[in-house]
């Protein structure tokens, strides 16, 4: 059956996926194993390191190594320097993930021993200096898993692929841009935006609101180098659209703890951006409108249900069945795309739903704890022995310790709230214009179930006017892909689909500005 997937690694992904190293987005932290996509799973952790440094002398340089991870290779660079007061400061490149220079928080030696801290991914590095100070052997950690991982002193130069990303905007524009910095009703965020709207003097334009998915996001949306929301931006505006895109909490220039908030949360900053909008002189208030990516998707229903004045939405990629549903499809289908059997995919999709159900209905952790344990051992007798081998289900031994290890990855309040989560209410409450946009190849939300549940809600809504378009060619990010899973989004030099861009465009055209 080939690669072993450790079942206790399961993680609900990001939609979007904050991705960094192959070790997110944080939501939507791929719908995956981590065992599998570790790579691709950014989480926040909000801790202050104080640490002292010893016995520095050996250490800097550039240290090289490569993390296996399932059968993939993921180079990993590790850069130490030391500054004129004897202290130590590193970063580190995932150049395969075009990740570059991204801080260690944290750097310790202690004679042979030495330690990295990367805040940002919620990872460190442990390791021991080799008597010749040209190699460390050592272990890479991150979100409760753990990869042997050798770094070799080496003087050679990383090669840096430059990212073209040829779609995005530069100055000067066709129209007016300005940043802006406002808040919420009791001033206790404060939000980083851009506003774009055309040249035209004393004239009030549609105005749009970009949502971004899961996991902090900067106003552009940013992955890899690419930037979407600067794109559907910039392409809107061109079309007599104003268009305002916003930092997450705690990115940029907005405020607020980003790791302790909910998409509830984040659905209260978007009326928080609305109320702003609709005091701006440009703006039609009687054309006014969402565009939500992914999660961002998830969010528009939510609060075009409670905004009598919001006109239209666009859901790309925006979730119309039960999340715990839609994880599960997503987890089978990133397997899959990254070589795990069907057999073997199906069965830990069985595992997600039965951890994510286990979850929602049990409030007290010993009994969830006590729960999970029944049907793992009893789910581990009744599945045959390429499933258990697979999934590394014959230590049963072992359970109490990966469940508790697990439970505690799952039980953030982002993650308790999202995975409870069901759209269909909301979509059926919706009163707006809405078109529904899914890529047929997107493998984190996946296309025909996904567009059947929107559907089936918008039918039953007071929508006066809904379009639900499956386009081929597509995976999450809607770019036209060739392998389609997300290692590949970095790759790609398309930002988003021309495509998209024209469907979105002529519906808003005929919909919204007639």
């Amino acid at each position: 059956m080939g690669a072993k997937v450790n079942f206790f690694m399961l993680r609900a992904v990001d939609f979007h996926s904050n991705i960094l190293v192959s070790l997110t987005c944080t939501a939507y932290l791929y719908s995956a194993i981590n065992a599998v996509l570790m790579q691709k799973i950014f989480l926040t952790l909000s801790v202050f390191f104080i640490f002292n440094i010893c016995d520095a002398q050996n250490i800097t340089g550039t240290w090289q190594g490569n993390l296996e991870v399932q059968g993939s290779t993921i180079p990993i660079v590790f850069h130490i320097v030391k500054d004129s007061s004897n202290q130590l400061s590193a970063s580190f490149d995932s150049p395969s993930q075009h990740a570059f220079n991204i801080p260690c928080n944290a750097v310790v030696v202690k004679e042979d021993s030495v330690f990295l801290m990367m805040q940002s991914i919620n990872g460190k590095y442990t390791g021991r200096l080799q008597p010749d100070n040209s190699k460390i052997t050592g272990t890479w950690h991150q979100s409760g898993a753990a990869f042997a991982l050798d770094i070799t002193k080496t003087s050679n130069t990383v090669e840096i692929k430059k990212q073209n990303r040829p779609q995005t905007p530069k100055p000067p524009y066709t129209y007016l841009s300005e940043d802006v910095i406002y808040f919420n009703a009791d001033k206790s965020l404060q939000f980083g935006a851009t506003i774009t709207y055309p040249s035209a003097v004393n004239k009030k334009f549609p105005a749009v609101l970009l949502i971004s998915g899961s996991g902090q996001q900067d106003r552009d949306e940013t992955l890899f180098g690419h930037k979407p929301f600067a794109v559907i931006a910039d392409y809107l505006t061109k079309k007599g659209f104003l268009v305002i895109r916003v930092d997450d909490r705690g990115m940029g220039k907005s405020t607020g703890n980003f790791a302790t908030s909910t998409t509830a949360d984040f659905a209260k900053d978007v009326e928080a951006s609305l109320d702003y909008l609709e005091g701006l002189p440009q703006v039609n208030k009687n054309k006014i409108g969402l565009i939500g990516h992914s999660e961002g998707g998830m969010i528009a229903p939510i609060v075009a249900g409670q905004r009598k004045e919001i006109n239209f939405i666009v859901m790309l990629a925006g979730p119309g069945i039960p999340i715990v549903q839609l994880m599960r499809e997503q987890s089978v289908s990133v397997m899959e795309s990254n070589g795990i059997p069907a057999k073997i995919a199906n069965a830990a999709g069985q595992i997600f739903s039965i951890f994510a159900n286990e979850i929602n209905q049990n409030e007290d952790s010993a009994t969830t704890h006590a729960a999970l344990k029944r049907k793992f051992i009893l789910f581990a007798q009744q599945s045959d022995t390429a499933i258990r081998n697979a999934l590394e289900l014959n230590d049963t031994s072992k359970f109490d310790e990966n469940i508790t290890d697990t439970y505690k990855r799952f039980s953030s309040p982002w993650y308790k709230y999202f995975i409870a989560f069901n759209p269909q209410p909301y979509l059926q409450k919706l009163h707006c214009k809405v078109l529904a946009l899914n890529g047929s190849k997107d493998v984190q939300v996946i296309a025909k179930s996904n567009l059947a549940g929107i559907k089936a809600c918008l039918q039953k809504s007071n929508s006066p006017k809904y379009d639900v378009i499956e386009i081929p060619g597509l995976n999450h990010l809607f770019q036209t892909c060739v392998k389609c899973d997300p290692d590949e989004y970095g790759d790609l030099e398309e930002t988003f689909s021309p495509k998209i861009l024209e469907i979105m465009g002529n519906w808003l055209d005929t919909n919204v500005k007639k």
